[in-house]
């Protein structure tokens, strides 16, 4: 049976991570609150907001900038999307 978690950014029970995605408190925090299905939402979104700004993860400003819009998506609240983004159509319509 999988590992659940009370996910914070869907507050319910939902099935948690298979180990902390990073080392550290923050790594342990995340995997101790945050779901799953939460952390792969999280992981598309930063990868489209890296691409859409022109992120350069070599610089700290880039990084600590993903690291407060991880906090953000990952707790609910109101976060960054990538400008121009136009989700792909539904080819069943």
């Amino acid at each position: 049976m999988s590992r659940t978690v009370f996910c914070r950014k869907y507050q319910q029970e939902l099935e948690g991570l298979d180990a902390p995605p990073f080392p550290g408190p923050k790594g342990q925090d995340i995997f101790d609150n945050v779901s799953k299905k939460a952390w792969a939402e999280w992981m598309a979104h930063q990868t489209m907001l890296i691409n859409e700004k022109r992120l350069n993860m070599m610089e700290p400003s880039s990084r600590a900038y993903l690291g407060e819009q991880m906090q953000k998506f990952l707790s609910g609240e109101s976060y960054d999307e990538a400008e121009g983004y136009v989700p792909p159509e539904d080819k069943n319509d």
